[in-house]
């Protein structure tokens, strides 16, 4: 816990029970030393029985160190959940030693008839009392409606979503939309005041008449613009793809990819990095990092709740070019740029992150090209699975990137590889990864999933639009 600044130091009051909910402690710094203090008596010789003598007393001290790091315990204590079952009597009996294995068992243990218990990992996400200031029924503008309760939502939202306007579009839509909902256009009118905000208008055009389709992150590497500025301007130049091989990118309007054999360049690739025992490396070997891990979970109760900037549509009129942010110090040409290695693959470099999706168009290697041209001229029907290529080409070029990628790996870390001494190992090793073991290969590719919200990935985006 020390090592990791973020973490919280939990105590637990019953160590032995799997489902004791810690306290936490929060960490500060401090400086303050730590003393050893020892007390010392003497006693007295006693001349007089009747006489009372207090001891002489001596005190030592010595300071052993400085501390810097304190952990105090300031929340309180999470409800508890003991495993016990009421009977027809009322009489509590305990469950630990049905549900706890604390050994190997057999069979039979596993096919008791037992009682429901499904025990709630957390109950309360703070520790800390909150004050709650009762307020009267908001009075919202005339033409608000209160969001809509289904059956699969009965709690429903607690405030109604900020609409972006933007139009959804799956493979099997008949009609693609031509412009953009008049709502749409109202909001970046409304945003766009300043010249600035005309010019990544007009970056923005010439981007989709050079190429009808583009990934969220493929703008974000080739025009400066803030991300809630985008959220706005995108809806009003593009619609979204939900389903397909174009899922997840957005497309001119006007265009309908599904008609155009050329644009078969323009489809998505979902990569994953592959790692494992039959590859030869670990997820650790590895100089890629994951977006977030099993083993680093922390429980999501806070004393101190960091606050996020909110983005007002005031905000958005000033250009968002306040000094106090971290990017004041890029000029604003390319203040909000990713790099080229967020939507582009190359070869004898790594991805940044182990999910990366990409665009055909955006896989620089000639050899992959060569494999997503195959068919050129001959294109006859256009499938949800893989578009207007050959069936299994994505599975092809998943196969000649990973190896490329071992390559990589092998180059920096030879001792990982130190069983396979020739190239016909590798393409051994190629037709193993694509053989008969794709189940396998499937589950453990299941760990590197895109995280809601993040900006390295090429997440799905239709939360921000709902």
């Amino acid at each position: 816990i020390y090592a990791d600044p973020a973490k919280r130091l939990e105590l637990y009051f019953r160590p032995k029970d799997p489902y004791c909910h810690p306290v936490c402690a929060n960490r500060f710094p401090t400086s303050t030393m730590l003393l050893r203090v020892t007390r010392r008596s003497k006693k007295k010789r006693q001349l007089d029985p009747e006489e009372q003598i207090q001891p002489e007393v001596q005190f030592e001290m010595e300071i052993l160190g400085i501390v810097t790091t304190v952990y105090k315990f300031q929340g309180m204590s999470d409800f508890q959940y003991l495993a016990m079952h009421s009977g027809p009597d009322g009489k509590q009996t305990s469950m630990y030693d049905k549900v706890l294995m604390l050994k190997p068992e057999k069979e039979e243990f596993f096919n008791k008839d037992l009682p429901l218990y499904i025990p709630p990992p957390i109950f309360s996400r703070l520790d800390t009392p909150v004050d709650y200031f009762y307020r009267p029924d908001i009075q919202h503008r005339s033409g608000y409606n209160n969001p809509q309760v289904s059956g699969e939502n009965l709690i429903g939202l607690s405030r109604a979503r900020r609409p972006h306007n933007a139009i959804f579009v799956n493979f099997d839509d008949e009609e693609i939309p031509t412009k953009p909902l008049d709502a749409a256009v109202q909001n970046w009118k409304k945003v766009c005041t300043n010249p600035v905000d005309k010019k990544v208008e007009e970056e923005l055009r010439k981007l989709f008449e050079e190429r009808p389709v583009w990934s969220r992150n493929a703008v974000k590497a080739n025009i400066s613009v803030h991300p809630d500025k985008l959220k706005v301007l995108l809806p009003y130049l593009a619609y979204y793809m939900l389903t397909g091989p174009w899922r997840s990118l957005w497309v001119r309007f006007g265009y309908d990819p599904r008609k155009h054999p050329e644009a078969k360049i323009y489809q998505v690739l979902d990569f994953r990095i592959r790692c494992g025992m039959k590859y030869g490396y670990a997820a650790t070997d590895m100089p890629v990092k994951a977006k977030r891990s099993t083993y680093n979970y922390s429980l999501p109760i806070t004393v101190k709740k960091q606050g996020s900037h909110t983005v007002s549509v005031h905000d958005l009129k000033q250009g968002l070019g306040s000094a106090g942010t971290s990017g004041a110090k890029k000029p604003p040409s390319s203040r909000y740029k990713l790099k080229e290695s967020v939507y582009i693959f190359r070869e004898g470099a790594l991805p940044p992150y182990r999910q990366m999706f990409y665009q055909l168009c955006d896989l620089n290697v000639e050899s992959l090209q060569k494999i997503i041209h195959r068919n050129d001229g001959t294109e006859s029907e256009c499938t949800e699975r893989d578009g207007w290529c050959l069936a299994k080409t994505s599975d092809d070029l998943r196969d000649s990137m990973s190896l490329m990628i071992k390559q990589i790996i092998r180059s920096t870390r030879p001792a990982l590889f130190s069983n396979t001494t020739s190239s016909e190992d590798g393409k051994e090793q190629l037709a193993y990864e694509s053989g008969e073991d794709e189940d396998d290969e499937e589950e453990e590719e299941e760990d590197f999933k895109p995280s809601d919200g993040s900006e390295n990935e090429m997440e799905t985006e239709i939360l921000d639009y709902v």
